[in-house]
């Protein structure tokens, strides 16, 4: 780690402090002179380190970054969440529950290992299937805006089948996932038959958990995903990594050394617990054709 003082809402501002600079092309020094900052500060801000910026002079930042102002409270929230190691994050507190801080962090991660035992990841969803979900989860949204939720979700699919270094995504899905039909049998039939074409990318992996494992770890574990990022020169984490909970009012971040441990150990035993690639890949079209014969 080049920063062990570094957390994660301190690297998200960081990172979309940078990606907003970027986009202006404006530089480092440009902007600190714009917004009446000391170009070191901003430095220390966009590397994820801790400064002692008040808020109006991030409000300043993002003024001149011409961010929105739900964008603007955002990264205020992330400032005030600065300290936190490991991250609660309550959806409409701080920051809106319009901004979806998860999206930035898995844009970022090289690595994600993740459990689903009732839904297909979002990264995996088709565009029916996804339609499906929001259809009944936003049932007070008109067509046009679950079709606007459908194109970001279909534009974060990218990380995954891009040419250049597309994100090494490694999935256990629990055989409930499958048996449970969202929209139609035709709709989850098509998605079954999705997740096994990707699964042969080389960057992805899919295993199911078939309900002959019981109870793998001894405790109900619910859907959870470990984020691993880019190595420095010496082969040390950028970033640390991270463990995401996703709750309905709110999200966890989790990045003690012990807490990410232990759910790698969860996901290892999972993982052995579940059918090799090409059996689940086999079950995956053998319950997309019993739903086509039903």
């Amino acid at each position: 780690m080049t920063d062990t003082g570094s957390t994660l809402p301190r690297r998200q501002l960081g990172s979309y402090l940078h990606e907003a600079r970027t986009a202006l092309n404006l530089s480092q020094e440009k902007l600190a002179d714009l917004a009446d900052l000391s170009s070191s500060v901003l430095q220390r801000l966009e590397k994820g380190e801790a400064t002692r910026l008040k808020v109006r002079d991030l409000q300043a930042v993002c003024d001149v970054l011409e961010m929105s102002d739900d964008m603007t409270t955002a990264m205020i929230g992330l400032l005030r969440q600065g300290a936190e190691k490991s991250w609660w994050h309550e959806y409409g507190n701080l920051i809106p529950a319009t901004f979806d801080v998860y999206v930035g962090l898995e844009t970022a991660a090289r690595k994600l290992n993740t459990y689903q035992p009732s839904l297909i990841p979002g990264l995996l969803q088709t565009a029916d299937y996804a339609r499906a979900l929001m259809q009944t989860g936003y049932p007070a949204e008109d067509s046009a805006e679950h079709e606007r939720r459908i194109e970001l979700r279909t534009k974060r699919q990218t990380i995954v089948t891009r040419k250049r270094q597309p994100i090494a995504l490694d999935v256990v899905l629990h055989e409930s996932t499958l048996r449970s039909t969202v929209g139609s049998a035709d709709v989850m039939a098509a998605q079954l038959r999705h997740l096994a074409e990707i699964g042969k990318q080389s960057n992805v992996t899919v295993r199911v958990l078939p309900f002959s494992a019981g109870a793998p770890t001894g405790d109900a574990v619910g859907q959870f995903a470990v984020l691993e990022f880019d190595k420095d020169g010496k082969g040390q984490p950028v970033w640390p990594p991270v463990v995401y909970l996703e709750t309905f009012v709110g999200c966890i971040y989790l990045e003690k050394i012990l807490d990410v441990q232990l759910y790698d150990r969860v996901y290892e035993s999972l993982q052995q617990c579940s059918l090799d690639v090409t059996a689940s890949r086999s079950l995956l079209r053998q319950v997309a054709k019993e739903l086509l014969e039903t």
